[in-house]
């Protein structure tokens, strides 16, 4: 039997550009059993693997053999309950062993751990969780100082690199504006040894990282931005060195110097890598603006005592107390007290929820007016925020298929490049300048920088990446890129009726009586169980209206129920009821056709043998739900309505919802098929429900679209979630998908374009090195600003 494959995310370090990531992806992908997708932007790698015939090490170490870096994070523990060597060698022992980390060591003496671990296989609470298994206990290891994020270091790295760098060069590009506009400059800035003593740290010492990319790419068999940096800059230095050489016993010979060439590429390149990298920083900000809802502490009942704990130390099964203006830390039930709970920041429902007990309460929600003691049923990659936050991570890290295009390109593009450069080398010294070696090399080089595929590279990550976090700040979760791309290819959208356009439970929506009537009637029926039961008892306590002591109860099976209250004999029920205790509902009749015939259930009530009214309930639609469907038809969509329901009811509903096309008297199992027949007329489908029923027709759908506030089964089987129900963010998704996709069809565009209109031009010998670098630099931070104009766009 072939074991099921197991998923992991590897972080990457040392890509930098499109042919790195495709260079990554296309060799994991010819392990056996391996099916692996590379993301530049994220620097991720998105891995599904048969752990039977490849292991967690075998593709770490496939990434490394191909010269990049697998991300490692380092955390420091204390340890507690150790008490000789065997305690610290058996924790060291498992801990080696658990997939992800690379290495951890623990000391005894200082009851410490010391652990590198891939973040992409394995969190801290799952480290701290397999030392607590052991049957001792961790923490984080406490800072002197809060530690700047891995990023923050990065750029401040990169910052410091572009500083000294620019420092350099400066002199270097003074002596440029020499050649230019024949300027009148110090001797020193013209000495050849001068400008050598400048350009060689930049060319060695800053530029290192781009020959030590060259070299495992070129060992790999492969090539990237590295490789095309590395050599334009090495001939220009190289070459000018030989110049200044010549100088040596020949005072009087004037060297043709390309220092400033070497080193103004290699400052400009690294100042956009560092925008570049700033910016991309940006396009993560849903991710961060998500885990800052989250509860920082929790007051959890330990011993009998009340302490605060970080929110990540909490253990499911503990009990927290929740007061007032606090987060509730994790998702939990409650066991005592009542509130109301502000959920908008995770179903985007304005209205406080009131809970009591044994009501559920969701992690990172505002705790508004009551002190509450709850149990953690969720805790760390559990909770309903940790589950939005990896949804978002996934659809990121994801690759839409329009993204395929400029992989493959990518992957040809630096080798291509090469050979233009050396053709356009050869052309010119043989034939536009034949002999001018200088004139020749020059525009090698321009050819070598304009080319770079950075640009084509990050032209979709980004606004994927901007797109789905947008997304997820508007509430709508988008499971990977490529349902976002084709979520703006949907030309039908087909609703589920109950729970979907309606709200899943009934409502009183009409009432013809006195007061004294819907006391009686409410206080009846809150004997019985049925769901038009509780309707009628939530809408008598809406008013306000006092229930009564019920004497004797019962409940008449398919035709109502009879009560005595108050020395009163109360039916409620069907015309046969009334009929079969001989009371007369003739001039009642056409009030009765009128509310069936628009989709409610009708119930006489009367009271001592006399009607005294009628109380129709039924499943109304949602608020927004006209609104939400109106809007999609404006953008072109046709809409239908799938339910179970009777065609009378369906009709009824569709009616009010602004629907004429229905499918109705459709079993459960029968949704996928009718789904399929919609299909097969060539349309685009997409599916909203929200039940277990709805689970197969929103898998069989191009796009299934799941409201939150149902099933997790129907959720599982969806494209895309829809955050607290609200029918409104469906044209908001496809609006967002169409925004997304021009984006992309932008970057992709200018990326093409510059590629394609820089080559020639620098292969003439239009451009001057220098401005082929600045160019280049530009366009891969002009993509992610492009893609960045997405956060700012309107999708109301």
């Amino acid at each position: 039997m072939e074991e099921a494959k197991k998923h992991i995310d590897v972080g990457v370090t040392g890509m930098t550009c499109a042919a790195c990531s495709s260079r990554i992806e296309k060799v994991l992908n010819k392990m056996d059993g391996v099916d692996a997708q590379v993301n530049l932007t994220t620097e991720k790698a998105s891995v599904d693997f048969d752990p039977g015939k490849a292991s967690v090490q075998d593709i770490t170490a496939k990434v490394e053999k191909l010269g990049y870096g697998v991300q490692v994070e380092k955390a420091e523990y204390d340890v507690f309950g150790m008490t000789c060597a065997a305690c610290s060698t058996r924790i060291e022992k498992v801990l080696n062993k658990q997939e992800g980390v690379k290495l951890a060591t623990v000391n005894l003496a200082n009851e410490t751990a010391s652990i590198e671990y891939n973040p992409g296989l394995i969190g801290e609470s799952d480290i701290i969780g397999r030392i607590q298994k052991l049957g001792y206990d961790a923490k984080a290891k406490a800072d002197k100082e809060t530690k700047k994020s891995q990023k923050e270091k990065q750029l401040q790295k990169m910052r410091t690199k572009l500083i000294i760098s620019a420092l350099l060069s400066i002199p270097l590009l003074i002596t440029m504006l020499d050649h230019l506009m024949g300027l009148t400059l110090p001797a020193i800035l013209m000495n050849p040894w001068f400008q050598l003593a400048l350009a060689a740290p930049v060319q060695f010492i800053i530029g290192w990282q781009f020959y030590v990319g060259a070299y495992k790419n070129l060992r790999n068999k492969s090539a990237n931005m590295d490789v095309l940096v590395a050599l334009g800059t090495s001939a220009a230095f190289f070459f000018s060195l030989y110049e200044a050489l010549k100088t040596i016993g020949n005072p009087d010979y004037m060297p043709h110097l390309y220092f400033e060439t070497s080193a103004i590429l290699i400052t400009l390149i690294l100042f956009g890598k560092y925008l570049e990298t700033s910016a991309k920083g940006r396009t993560t900000h849903a991710i961060s603006k998500l885990l800052n809802l989250q509860a920082k502490q929790a007051r959890v009942i330990r011993d009998d005592n009340e302490v605060m704990v970080p929110v990540q130390d909490v253990l499911k099964g503990e009990r927290i107390i929740v007061k007032p203006g606090e987060k509730i830390p994790v998702d939990g039930i409650v066991l005592k007290g009542s509130t109301s709970v502000d959920e908008s920041m995770i179903t985007g429902e304005s209205i406080p929820v009131e809970k009591g007990a044994q009501a559920q309460v969701i992690g990172a929600t505002l705790n508004k007016n009551g002190t509450v003691e709850i149990e953690a049923t969720k805790v760390g990659k559990e909770t309903a925020l940790a589950s939005i936050v990896k949804a978002v991570e996934d659809a990121q890290g994801s690759k839409a298929p329009i993204q395929r295009l400029a992989d493959i390109i990518s992957g040809y593009f630096v080798p291509i490049v090469v050979g233009i450069a050396a053709v356009t080398f050869l052309a010119w010294i043989i034939l536009v300048a034949p002999g001018e070696f200088e004139a020749a090399l020059t525009a090698a080089i321009a050819v070598l920088v304009i080319a770079c595929p950075c640009a084509l590279g990050l032209a979709t990550p980004t606004s994927i990446m901007v797109g789905t976090g947008k997304g997820a700040e508007n509430g709508i979760l988008f499971k990977g890129g490529e349902h976002l791309e084709r979520t703006h290819q949907l030309d039908t959208i087909i609703f589920d009726k109950t729970g979907t356009i309606t709200k899943g439970k009934p409502e009183v929506t009409d009432f013809t009586g006195d007061d004294e009537t819907l006391a009686l009637l409410a206080s009846a029926e809150k004997g019985s169980e049925h769901p038009l039961a509780e309707a009628i008892v939530a809408y008598a306590t809406e008013k306000n209206i006092q229930l009564k002591e019920v004497a004797s109860f019962t409940a008449i099976p398919g035709r109502g129920i009879r009560a005595t209250i108050d020395d009163h004999d109360v039916l409620v029920g069907t015309r046969k009821l009334m009929t079969d205790n001989g009371i007369d509902v003739t001039h009642l009749e056409d009030d009765l056709t009128t509310y069936e015939t628009a989709g409610k259930t009708a119930m006489l009530i009367a009271v001592d043998s006399k009607l005294q009214g009628i109380v129709a309930v039924a499943d109304t639609i949602k608020e927004t739900a006209v609104e939400a469907i109106n809007q999609l038809k404006a953008q072109g969509l046709e809409v239908i309505m799938l339910t179970g329901d009777n065609e009378r009811t369906a009709r009824a509903i569709a009616q009010q919802a602004g629907i004429s096309n229905v499918i109705a008297q459709v079993l459960p199992e029968e949704k996928a098929d009718k789904v399929k027949e919609v299909q097969r007329h060539g349309k685009k489908v997409g599916m909203v429900g929200d039940g277990i029923n709805d689970a197969p027709a929103l898998a069989t759908a191009d796009i299934g679209i799941a409201i939150e506030t149902g099933t997790e089964v129907a959720i599982e089987a969806a494209d895309v979630t829809i955050l607290g129900g609200e029918l409104l963010l469906i044209p908001k998704a496809i609006k967002l998908s169409n925004k997304t996709i021009r984006n992309i069809r932008q970057n992709l565009f200018w990326a093409f374009a510059y590629n394609s209109a820089g080559i020639p031009i620098a292969a003439a010998g239009l451009l001057a090195p220098w401005i082929a670098g600045a160019a280049m630099a530009f366009s891969s931070v002009s993509v992610v600003t492009n893609s960045l104009r997405l956060k700012r766009v309107k999708i109301n």
